[in-house]
């Protein structure tokens, strides 16, 4: 074919070709992965078909419903299923073909039918359910016991919820005066981002276990859209693995999410999970009381016995005790005499000892004085002999000193014939020292000389 085309024309031939080939209106299964409605009330879709793994997307088309069918669509739908149109919903609709030759192709969406969204969540929701029975895990949480004093709560619900502000205010304002201990992981409770964030908060609350003696999970009241949230294999899994128990509160009274089926215990509202933990706490503090009244019953009876006992042992021992009482007095009188006897031999024995230690004592002590004043007087004697040596040789090296001092005392140098040379009152030791004019002084042994200094050395 050698006609050349402009874009328009080939977009128009395209129009046309599918305007006659599919003029009518057709049934189609598809996901919603966009949705928006924009400010003339027309509501823009993106559709999707996935895998049957559930991730990988295998066909995408934009659809469109007009603002004029859109009001009586959305208000029939949400009446019939008890769900919004959202993304993530798998919905059968009634669309016809159109195509643009800017826009492109897109689907324009006349009727939703509600029944097949509903069937097609119930049967996602028996998948779940039977996955995880058939994983054996659906009944784990539930197999735990619930502590007797669930004091200390950690609590997953958005902090802004109405919800959640009723359970606190109606843990605080028991009429028991009971103390509760709530933690809050802030988690948002509707809309995609719910399972990412539930399955988070029960992580950062697995890393504190030991902080925490149970887990709610609670939302106001809300549509089936709500609920269906809720409906999750890895939220459900996530608690069926829990090591301490996890009550529900999601605020639905009809059906129970695959969340409240897996939880330890499923409760209507975030009040009555409130109420359930007043009267957990009631019934520990009865059963305290039970066991107190108990306790004191059973010591008294114990009391009783035992003052019954006594006594009984009292009548038998009075007269056994007697008898015993006057075999050891007549003991203790014959061990008084006993030790009379004992006593007087050993103060004569005693009397005796002091004279011989006397006679011994004084005798060893005549002894040891001699002995004592004989060593004395030689070690004397050695002392005298010693320090007369010493002081003789002490004089004879002061004798020699004396003679060195003489020999060297200046008068006697002189006498020798030696002389002594000074300027100024001061000993000339070297002759470099003197100058051209000098006048030195020369001392002899029988006077002194000055003299004058005409050349130097």
């Amino acid at each position: 074919m050698n006609e050349k085309l402009s874009l328009t024309e080939l977009q128009l031939v395209i129009k046309d070709s599918l305007y006659l080939a599919l003029p009518d209106m057709y049934w189609v299964i598809a996901e919603i992965s966009e949705i928006k409605q924009n400010y003339n009330g027309h509501c823009y879709l993106e559709l999707i078909e996935k895998h049957p793994d559930d991730i990988n997307i295998r066909a995408r088309v934009r659809a469109v419903i007009w603002s004029s069918r859109y009001r009586f669509i959305k208000t029939f739908f949400e009446n019939s299923a008890g769900e919004s149109l959202r993304e993530g919903l798998k919905i059968l609709i009634r669309v016809k073909i159109e195509y643009h030759e800017i826009y492109g192709l897109s689907l324009v969406i006349n009727d939703i039918d509600p029944a097949f969204t509903i069937g097609d969540m119930a049967i996602r929701r028996q998948q779940i359910i039977r996955r995880l029975e058939e994983e054996g895990v659906f009944t784990m949480n539930r197999e735990l016991e619930i502590p007797l004093v669930p004091q200390r709560i950690a609590v997953i619900s958005s902090g802004t919820a109405a919800g959640y502000v009723d359970f606190i205010n109606h843990l605080k304002s028991n009429s028991f005066g009971y103390v509760f201990y709530t933690a809050l992981f802030d988690t948002p409770m509707q809309g995609k981002e719910t399972e990412a964030g539930v399955t988070k908060s029960l992580e950062k609350i697995a890393s504190h276990l030991d902080k925490f003696d149970i887990v709610v999970i609670i939302r106001g009241g809300g549509s089936q859209t709500d609920l269906s949230w809720f409906d999750s294999y890895s939220i459900a899994y996530y608690i069926t693995q829990f090591p301490i128990p996890v009550i529900t509160g999601i605020g639905h009274d009809k059906d129970l999410s695959v969340t409240d089926l897996v939880a330890n215990m499923p409760l209507k509202t975030p009040t009555a999970v409130a109420d359930f933990l007043i009267e957990r706490m009631n019934e520990a503090a009865n059963l305290i009381m039970e066991l107190s009244s108990l306790i004191i019953d059973q010591v008294k009876m114990m009391l009783d016995e035992t003052k019954k006992g006594i006594e009984t042992a009292m009548l038998r021992l009075s007269p056994v005790t007697r008898v015993m009482i006057s075999n050891f007095r007549e003991l203790l009188s014959s061990v008084v005499i006993d030790m009379s006897r004992t006593g007087n031999n050993f103060i004569v024995k005693a009397n005796a000892i002091p004279e011989n230690q006397k006679h011994r004592l004084t005798s060893g002590s005549g002894s040891l004085i001699i002995k004592k004043t004989t060593a004395l007087n030689h070690k004397k004697e050695i002392f005298a002999t010693i320090s007369r040596n010493n002081m003789a040789g002490i004089h004879n090296r002061l004798t020699g000193f004396e003679n060195s001092l003489k020999i060297l005392d200046p008068e006697n140098v002189l006498k020798r014939g030696f002389t002594i040379t000074s300027i100024n009152g001061k000993i000339i030791k070297k002759g470099k020292s003197l100058g051209e004019g000098d006048i030195i002084d020369t001392r002899f042994s029988d006077g002194t000389i000055s003299s004058k200094v005409v050349k130097e050395a």
